[in-house]
Protein backbone atom coordinates (compact mmCIF):
# COMPACT_ATOMS: atom_id res chain seq x y z
CA UNK A 1 0.00 0.00 0.00
CA UNK A 2 1.50 3.48 -1.23
CA UNK A 3 -0.12 6.51 1.15
CA UNK A 4 1.10 9.82 -0.09
CA UNK A 5 0.86 12.81 1.98
CA UNK A 6 0.91 16.34 1.14
CA UNK A 7 0.52 19.41 2.64
CA UNK A 8 1.99 23.04 3.21
CA UNK A 9 4.67 23.93 5.45
CA UNK A 10 4.18 22.87 9.26
CA UNK A 11 0.92 21.69 8.34
CA UNK A 12 1.94 18.73 10.45
CA UNK A 13 2.32 16.29 7.91
CA UNK A 14 5.31 14.97 8.70
CA UNK A 15 4.11 13.81 12.01
CA UNK A 16 1.02 12.42 10.74
CA UNK A 17 3.25 10.25 8.13
CA UNK A 18 5.37 9.13 10.32
CA UNK A 19 2.22 8.13 12.42
CA UNK A 20 0.68 6.24 9.32
CA UNK A 21 3.76 4.33 8.82
CA UNK A 22 4.04 2.95 12.53
CA UNK A 23 0.34 2.16 12.24
CA UNK A 24 0.50 0.31 9.29
CA UNK A 25 4.54 -0.82 9.61
CA UNK A 26 5.39 1.07 5.99
CA UNK A 27 8.65 2.69 5.50
CA UNK A 28 8.58 6.37 5.26
CA UNK A 29 10.21 8.98 3.42
CA UNK A 30 10.41 12.90 4.25
CA UNK A 31 10.60 13.95 0.61
CA UNK A 32 11.04 17.13 1.88
CA UNK A 33 14.62 16.35 3.52
CA UNK A 34 15.64 15.77 0.36
CA UNK A 35 15.01 19.19 -1.39
CA UNK A 36 16.37 20.69 2.28
CA UNK A 37 19.92 18.15 1.82
CA UNK A 38 20.54 19.72 -1.65
CA UNK A 39 20.24 23.50 -0.29
CA UNK A 40 22.42 22.79 2.70
CA UNK A 41 24.99 21.58 0.13
CA UNK A 42 24.34 24.57 -1.82
CA UNK A 43 25.34 26.59 1.25
CA UNK A 44 28.25 24.37 2.44
CA UNK A 45 29.57 24.55 -1.59
CA UNK A 46 28.89 28.40 -1.40
CA UNK A 47 26.80 27.62 -5.15
CA UNK A 48 24.42 30.24 -6.41
CA UNK A 49 20.65 29.64 -5.22
CA UNK A 50 19.71 31.52 -8.21
CA UNK A 51 21.53 28.93 -10.66
CA UNK A 52 19.23 26.21 -11.74
CA UNK A 53 22.70 24.03 -12.77
CA UNK A 54 24.54 25.29 -9.24
CA UNK A 55 21.62 23.82 -7.87
CA UNK A 56 21.28 20.62 -9.40
CA UNK A 57 24.92 19.96 -9.35
CA UNK A 58 24.21 20.29 -5.33
CA UNK A 59 22.15 16.70 -6.09
CA UNK A 60 24.66 14.58 -4.40
CA UNK A 61 23.64 13.02 -0.85
CA UNK A 62 27.01 10.73 -0.71
CA UNK A 63 28.32 12.66 2.32
CA UNK A 64 24.81 13.85 3.41
CA UNK A 65 23.45 13.18 6.95
CA UNK A 66 19.77 13.54 7.25
CA UNK A 67 19.82 13.68 11.21
CA UNK A 68 22.09 17.25 11.00
CA UNK A 69 20.00 19.34 12.49
CA UNK A 70 20.77 22.42 9.92
CA UNK A 71 18.79 20.74 7.78
CA UNK A 72 15.78 22.10 10.24
CA UNK A 73 16.83 25.81 9.89
CA UNK A 74 14.68 28.28 8.48
CA UNK A 75 17.65 29.51 6.27
CA UNK A 76 17.55 25.78 4.34
CA UNK A 77 13.68 26.08 4.35
CA UNK A 78 13.76 28.96 2.38
CA UNK A 79 16.74 28.04 -0.33
CA UNK A 80 14.51 24.47 -0.72
CA UNK A 81 11.53 25.93 -1.20
CA UNK A 82 13.49 28.20 -3.69
CA UNK A 83 15.35 25.19 -5.66
CA UNK A 84 12.62 23.20 -5.55
CA UNK A 85 10.81 25.06 -8.39
CA UNK A 86 13.91 23.99 -10.62
CA UNK A 87 12.76 21.24 -13.32
CA UNK A 88 16.47 20.09 -13.36
CA UNK A 89 16.84 18.93 -9.98
CA UNK A 90 13.06 17.50 -9.72
CA UNK A 91 13.88 15.39 -12.38
CA UNK A 92 17.21 14.43 -10.40
CA UNK A 93 14.98 13.45 -6.98
CA UNK A 94 11.92 12.15 -8.71
CA UNK A 95 13.25 8.67 -9.27
CA UNK A 96 14.85 8.22 -5.90
CA UNK A 97 11.20 8.97 -4.13
CA UNK A 98 9.84 6.59 -6.93
CA UNK A 99 11.75 4.02 -6.05
CA UNK A 100 11.11 4.37 -2.76
CA UNK A 101 7.32 4.11 -3.17
CA UNK A 102 7.23 1.07 -4.82
CA UNK A 103 8.97 -0.92 -3.14
CA UNK A 104 7.12 -4.18 -1.91
CA UNK A 105 4.53 -3.92 0.10
CA UNK A 106 4.58 -0.40 -0.01
CA UNK A 107 5.80 3.40 1.56
CA UNK A 108 4.22 6.58 3.19
CA UNK A 109 5.37 9.35 1.63
CA UNK A 110 5.02 13.35 2.62
CA UNK A 111 5.82 15.79 0.53
CA UNK A 112 4.53 18.44 -1.60
CA UNK A 113 3.95 16.62 -5.06
CA UNK A 114 3.55 12.89 -3.67
CA UNK A 115 0.10 12.39 -4.83
CA UNK A 116 0.18 14.38 -8.01
CA UNK A 117 3.11 13.26 -9.26
CA UNK A 118 5.55 10.91 -7.73
CA UNK A 119 2.93 8.50 -6.66
CA UNK A 120 -0.38 9.01 -8.35
CA UNK A 121 -1.46 5.79 -8.09
CA UNK A 122 -1.06 5.77 -4.51
CA UNK A 123 -4.01 3.71 -2.92
CA UNK A 124 -4.67 6.29 0.05
CA UNK A 125 -3.87 10.23 -0.10
CA UNK A 126 -4.08 12.71 2.36
CA UNK A 127 -4.13 16.45 2.32
CA UNK A 128 -2.83 17.80 5.19
CA UNK A 129 -3.43 21.77 5.70
CA UNK A 130 -3.64 24.31 8.30
CA UNK A 131 -3.85 27.99 8.66
CA UNK A 132 -1.09 30.01 8.28
CA UNK A 133 -1.06 31.47 11.37
CA UNK A 134 -0.93 27.91 13.33
CA UNK A 135 1.62 26.86 10.87
CA UNK A 136 3.60 29.62 11.69
CA UNK A 137 3.35 28.79 15.59
CA UNK A 138 4.11 25.44 15.23
CA UNK A 139 7.16 26.28 13.25
CA UNK A 140 8.24 29.22 15.77
CA UNK A 141 7.95 26.42 18.64
CA UNK A 142 9.94 24.07 16.78
CA UNK A 143 12.99 26.45 16.09
CA UNK A 144 12.58 27.72 19.86
CA UNK A 145 13.02 23.92 20.70
CA UNK A 146 16.32 23.10 18.38
CA UNK A 147 17.65 26.92 20.29
CA UNK A 148 16.94 29.03 17.16
CA UNK A 149 16.54 32.57 17.49
CA UNK A 150 13.42 33.27 15.77
CA UNK A 151 10.26 35.78 15.61
CA UNK A 152 6.74 35.18 15.04
CA UNK A 153 6.20 37.64 12.38
CA UNK A 154 9.34 36.73 10.06
CA UNK A 155 8.30 32.94 10.27
CA UNK A 156 4.98 33.85 9.28
CA UNK A 157 6.15 36.04 6.57
CA UNK A 158 8.19 32.90 5.57
CA UNK A 159 5.39 30.65 5.79
CA UNK A 160 3.74 32.84 3.34
CA UNK A 161 6.18 33.46 0.54
CA UNK A 162 6.33 29.35 1.00
CA UNK A 163 2.90 28.47 0.43
CA UNK A 164 2.88 31.38 -2.64
CA UNK A 165 6.39 29.50 -4.23
CA UNK A 166 4.85 26.36 -3.55
CA UNK A 167 1.30 26.94 -4.91
CA UNK A 168 2.88 28.98 -8.42
CA UNK A 169 5.76 27.62 -9.56
CA UNK A 170 5.54 25.62 -13.09
CA UNK A 171 6.76 22.54 -12.05
CA UNK A 172 4.81 20.10 -10.06
CA UNK A 173 3.20 22.81 -7.84
CA UNK A 174 1.18 22.03 -4.57
CA UNK A 175 -2.18 21.58 -5.20
CA UNK A 176 -4.82 18.99 -3.58
CA UNK A 177 -5.01 15.89 -5.63
CA UNK A 178 -8.54 15.40 -6.92
CA UNK A 179 -9.08 11.78 -4.67
CA UNK A 180 -7.29 12.98 -2.30
CA UNK A 181 -9.03 13.35 1.51
CA UNK A 182 -8.57 16.62 3.53
CA UNK A 183 -7.50 16.86 6.57
CA UNK A 184 -7.47 20.39 8.43
CA UNK A 185 -5.32 20.42 11.37
CA UNK A 186 -5.97 24.17 12.56
CA UNK A 187 -7.38 22.96 15.61
CA UNK A 188 -5.88 19.25 16.16
CA UNK A 189 -2.70 18.82 18.68
CA UNK A 190 -0.50 16.07 17.14
CA UNK A 191 -1.90 12.83 18.79
CA UNK A 192 -5.63 13.91 17.45
CA UNK A 193 -4.16 15.07 13.95
CA UNK A 194 -2.68 11.31 13.53
CA UNK A 195 -5.53 9.46 15.08
CA UNK A 196 -7.47 11.59 12.30
CA UNK A 197 -5.40 10.47 9.72
CA UNK A 198 -5.49 6.76 10.55
CA UNK A 199 -9.00 6.65 10.35
CA UNK A 200 -9.23 8.07 7.19
CA UNK A 201 -6.70 5.77 5.76
CA UNK A 202 -8.45 2.91 7.34
CA UNK A 203 -11.68 3.76 5.82
CA UNK A 204 -10.11 4.41 2.55
CA UNK A 205 -7.96 1.52 2.58
CA UNK A 206 -11.32 -1.47 3.63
Amino acid sequence: MIVAVDGPAASGKGTIARALARHFGLPHMDTGLLYRAVALNLLQWHGDPESEFAAARACDFAQVDFDDPELKTEAVGGIASRISAYPMVRAALVERQRAFARQPGGAVLDGRDIGTVIAPEAEVKLFVTAAPEVRARRRLDELLRMGRHAHYEDVLADIRARDERDSHRAAAPLVRAADAILLDTSALDAAAAAAAAIAAAEAKSA
